[in-house]
């Protein structure tokens, strides 16, 4: 069937600005509903939580989806949109932040200052005999290791140089476009393990996964130069904070600095925990908020999809006609049978687009005229198809428009 108007349901609070993407004629958003077409969330768990059959789409808006069941929602076929990159400028400040915390000791300095007692006088001498305890050093010369070259760890290892640093990368699944967007001066590690042994300051950016749990491990740690500083603003887990600990306490790790509090954590005298702040800023959330809502509409009215972490990218332009969208498994002679259907009930293909990411398929397909009931009902049913949507016609303008 064709939606005359689309049903959004907020599960957190979503910056004004993104939900202004979605226009008040055709979409439908409140934090309570019943059977939305899509789901805005940024923290909220969705693990456990039923998920209406209504559900096309869940847009995050940030960039990790650990708060989703993606691999539930590939079997339901329900896309699950992020917004890589859009907070990349928030992280990426808060890791130069976390590396002079380090360098300068300003939490240990500042805690001093704050418990300094007596009258001025007294707190200037105090000052001038305590301050050699909090002697630091300079960033200029020092070898940073970027782990994860994507949107932050490019914009990470760029300030690093800015910097002064010496910088050496690690991703091997670099794309194109960060490849040309990283200074050319930064250095390609032949594996994490030779980055940790070279880098004075260590930071990842990289997904939670089963592979990448402890990827800074207890084993790893010991092959680190002494007195080096490990940063992690990706991730909760990426790091083994109990193999970090002991290696503080031996003095093997000059500091600590973690957006992920944990009793473990918050009272060691050299780390800092900060309160999940990677992405706390207005403008991220504005980001975030304007580029999953786009992605969103232009699923729900077109079956395009951009950044999507189970769906494959897709992009069909509107030329005209009816559009009918197709989510299936990625085996073989799914175009076929829907072509099959259309013919028989003597639809004309006007364009046709199919692309596959792993056991996913998307396929999305212009006809002249609607798409019959009964059509689509036919589509639906063949053996690996996971929903079917008949998007309605959309004119195009002509040039003497």
């Amino acid at each position: 069937m064709v939606n005359d108007m689309f049903k959004i349901q907020t599960l957190n609070h979503i910056a004004v600005a993104g939900l202004d993407r979605l226009p008040r004629e055709t979409y439908e958003i409140a934090s309570e509903m019943v059977h939305p077409d899509a789901l805005l969330v940024r923290s909220a768990s969705l693990h456990g939580r039923p998920i209406p059959e209504s559900v096309k789409a869940i847009g995050r808006a940030g960039a990790g989806v650990n708060n989703i069941p993606v691999a539930e929602m590939s079997m339901r076929g329900i896309a699950v949109f992020n917004a890589p990159g859009a907070n990349a400028n928030a992280v990426k400040e808060l890791v130069v932040a976390g590396m002079l915390l380090a360098a300068r000791n300003i939490a240990p300095a500042w805690q001093f200052a704050r418990d300094l007692d007596g009258d001025d006088a007294a707190i200037h001498q105090a000052v001038e005999a305590g301050k050699k305890r909090f002697v630091g050093f300079e960033l200029p010369g020092r070898t940073l290791g970027v782990i994860g070259l994507g949107a932050i760890g490019v914009l990470v290892a760029n300030a690093a140089r800015a910097l002064g640093m010496r910088v050496i990368g690690y991703d091997p699944s670099i794309t194109v476009r960060s490849a040309w967007r990283l200074e050319r001066d930064v250095e390609a590690a032949l594996s994490i393990d030779d980055l940790v042994a070279r880098s004075d300051f260590i930071t990842s950016h990289v997904p939670l996964t089963e592979q990448t749990r402890h990827l800074i491990s207890g084993e790893r740690i010991r092959t680190m130069k002494d007195g080096a500083v490990l940063l992690n603003f990706s991730r909760n887990g990426i790091i083994d904070d109990d193999a970090a600990i002991t290696a503080l306490d031996t003095g093997k790790l000059y500091a600590y600095i973690c957006d992920f509090p944990s009793n473990l954590l918050k009272g060691h005298p050299r780390v800092v925990t900060l309160p999940h702040l990677g992405a706390s800023t207005a403008e991220a959330e504005v980001n975030c908020a304007v580029m999953v809502a786009e992605q969103l509409r232009a699923y729900l009215e077109d079956g395009n999809v951009t950044h999507s972490v189970n769906f494959p990218e897709i992009v069909l332009p509107r030329n005209g006609g009816y559009r009918i969208a197709v989510v299936n498994r990625n085996v073989p002679n799914m175009v076929g049978q829907m072509s099959s259907d259309l013919a028989a009930a003597g639809l004309n293909i006007l364009d046709m687009l199919n692309r596959s990411r792993g056991d996913m398929a998307v396929t999305l397909i212009d006809v002249e005229r609607p798409c019959p009931p009964a059509t689509a009902r036919e589509i639906a049913a063949i053996e690996g198809v996971l929903s079917v949507r008949c998007l309605g016609g959309k004119t195009v303008a002509s040039d003497t428009d």
